[in-house]
């Protein structure tokens, strides 16, 4: 019997993420953050309308480890980082993967604006000739706000898309395509609205201090100074939760420790990056099924 090819030829790869993998813990080793292991099976996740979470026995599994960080961070942990296997239901695409990888680090007494500076170095280190696939990676990257990209490559302004609920649809298909071509670009400061756990600015509480990280219209990290105000976030849970009642979604139940220590938790900021899509960009593979070993559909 011969060996299985296709499984045979993904090795250089594999090889290859393998090496990304290391240099990127060496980065935050280097950086002196903590790396940590979170549970992967929660009572529930962080309620988020378009995000839905795997039922595992009498729990689900985590879409993402920030709540059990944020509960480190608030405990005192300055600096954290964690690589580990998340799990979101009804993900499958040529960019997305029902399990895949995510890394997120978080540190305190700081807001968003310094994790795009992590992100221009993490890249430094991963490419230290500053250039990838016609891509030019030496900083500063562009700052983009959501208002300026909808003015600019939008066929609605900001505040048409959210009048008619169309937000989403021309992110995704008139916005995001165009960004990170030349360049990475940071899309930042998000409306409130479509920004569950992060913090409003404060010279302008419509706006949320969020940024997503684009390079070649591909979607890279999600990133946020993160809201310390435990009654405002349950507020914010609450709403996501009745909207996903509302449309026959899988209840969460609250998450009550989560909230509890929110209330310790000083200045701080989070981002999740996923692995397999920053693998993907270095190695310049087309799908997503190129750089992990088993698809959904091979097992």
């Amino acid at each position: 019997m011969e060996p299985n090819w296709a499984l045979a030829k993904k090795r250089p790869a594999l090889e290859k993420r393998a090496r990304i993998v290391h240099a990127i813990r060496a980065f935050f080793m280097a950086g002196d953050f903590l790396e940590v292991e979170t549970p992967h099976r929660l009572p529930g996740n962080a309620p988020e309308l378009h995000i839905d979470a795997v039922a595992c026995g009498d729990g689900f599994l985590h879409t993402s480890p920030e709540l059990c960080m944020k509960r480190l961070l608030a405990a005192g942990y300055p600096r954290l980082f964690q690589i580990c296997r998340c799990w979101r239901q009804g993900e499958r695409g040529a960019r997305h993967l029902p399990e895949y990888t995510m890394l997120e680090w978080y540190r305190s007494g700081c807001n968003y604006r310094a994790l795009m500076d992590d992100c221009e170095t993490l890249f430094a280190a991963l490419c230290p000739e500053r250039q990838l696939a016609e891509i030019d990676l030496t900083p500063p990257w562009e700052r983009l706000t959501v208002a300026e990209a909808f003015a600019r490559y939008g066929s609605l302004s900001l505040k048409e898309a959210l009048a008619t609920e169309r937000f989403d649809e021309i992110i995704a298909l008139e916005i995001e395509p165009r960004l990170g071509q030349e360049r990475p670009t940071f899309l930042l400061d998000y409306p409130a609205t479509h920004a569950a756990l992060a913090r409003r600015k404060p010279d302008n509480p419509q706006v949320a201090e969020r940024f997503e990280l684009y390079v070649r219209g591909l979607e890279l990290a999600n990133a946020f100074s993160e809201l310390t105000d435990p009654d405002e976030q349950r507020r914010r849970f609450e709403q996501e939760e009745a909207e996903r009642r509302r449309l026959g979604k899988a209840p969460y139940p609250t998450p009550e420790k989560f909230l509890r220590e929110l209330a310790t938790l000083s200045d701080a900021a989070g981002i999740a990056l996923g692995v397999d899509r920053l693998v993907m960009l270095l190695t310049s593979a087309q799908t997503i099924d190129e750089v992990v070993a088993f698809t959904p559909e091979e097992l």
